[in-house]
């Protein structure tokens, strides 16, 4: 069920075309600065995937697939969720030389996402994927590339101040914890409630090693278990004041060898993947060693800019209650 919170007295610093304007500001100068820092280049990128690839991001195991028929193949295709595992076959497909990796603007549909002033059944974001080595496969590389990230991230943000109407702050300086130890923390609240708390405290934090059942017995949340190694991947957070709460900006990690990858899709009661043609052929060898994410354009947007609703900065379908709420607040969705 759809929801939406609107502050009283929102309005947005930034008139229509100005909002248009900060937009494309914001996307040229981190997309800049996020393959600078990554050591990235620009790759094109699909928008579906075949069916029976096994390319495809399953999320939470649940969430239904866009899915048609070929009429010249014969065969089904699907909107892709992410480019998680694709980034790693194209990165064997062309080449790609230790550190160094590629970036994309990925666009997908989300069927099933709930409705509210972050979530859209429409996504948009950088995917990125690099080629790492075996030494790299650690928390302290881990933590670098995510210290990079967010000086991008707040680099990007001093310059689109400079020229619009925004007084957002985003904390450069990462808190780095586990979901464990954000568990130990904060045992008698739910996952999202800790991240709240943890994020309210610091500002930014990135929340390490999630998929994997805690000492409770439940995972602090569900991560597909064919892309990202679940001790070396995370959450960045960053607490927004209008709402009152954490906006996950990006979904992260180093990416499963092939001794996490058995062990994770057991854990997941799914080993049959290991027969698709992407899982084969990393258990062969074929593919290389990689970490990447996602990083959503349009969370980004909505935190430099002050938007209250994720609307504000993207083009999607609502339902009814969503664009009553908003016009009666005066917020104009795209």
């Amino acid at each position: 069920m759809s929801s939406v919170f609107i502050p009283k007295n929102y309005k947005s610093k930034l008139t229509l075309y100005q909002t248009q304007a900060a937009i494309a500001a914001i996307k040229n100068s981190f997309q800049k600065k996020l393959a600078k820092s990554l050591n990235l280049k620009r790759v094109s990128s699909p928008l579906f995937v075949d069916s029976q690839s096994g390319l495809n991001d399953n999320l939470n195991g649940v969430e239904r697939p866009v899915k048609f028929d070929i009429k010249e193949t014969g065969r089904y295709a699907e909107v892709v969720h992410s480019l998680a595992k694709w980034k790693r076959y194209a990165l064997h497909k062309y080449d790609f030389r230790p550190l160094k990796g590629l970036y994309t603007d990925m666009n997908a549909i989300r069927r099933d996402e709930e409705m509210d002033n972050i979530h859209s059944i429409y996504v948009d974001q950088w995917d990125w994927e690099k080629v790492i080595t075996e030494e790299c496969r650690n928390i302290d590389y881990l933590k670098e590339t995510v210290t990079l990230i967010m000086n991008a991230v707040c680099d990007t943000l001093q310059e689109v101040a400079k020229k619009y109407p925004t007084n957002a702050h985003i904390k450069r300086e990462v808190t780095f914890i586990t979901s464990q130890e954000l568990e130990d923390l904060y045992p008698d609240l739910n996952p999202k409630a800790r991240e709240d708390a943890i994020a309210k405290k610091y500002g930014t934090v990135f929340i390490m090693q999630i998929g994997d059942k805690l000492k409770s017995g439940k995972p602090h949340d569900g991560r597909a278990p064919d892309y990202d190694d679940w001790s070396l991947n995370g959450d960045i957070l960053v607490y927004y004041e209008p709402l009152g709460h954490a906006i996950e900006i990006s979904s992260m990690g180093i990416r499963v060898n092939k001794e996490s990858l058995i062990d994770q899709l057991a854990k997941a009661n799914c080993l049959e993947r290991a027969n698709l043609p992407f899982h084969k052929a990393l258990l062969e060898d074929k593919l290389p060693l990689t970490m990447g994410g996602g990083i959503g354009q349009s969370r980004l947007c909505m935190l430099m800019l002050n938007k209250i609703h994720i609307g504000e900065v993207q083009a999607s379908i609502w339902d009814d209650y969503t664009m009553q709420k908003c016009k009666e607040a005066g917020i104009e969705l795209l």
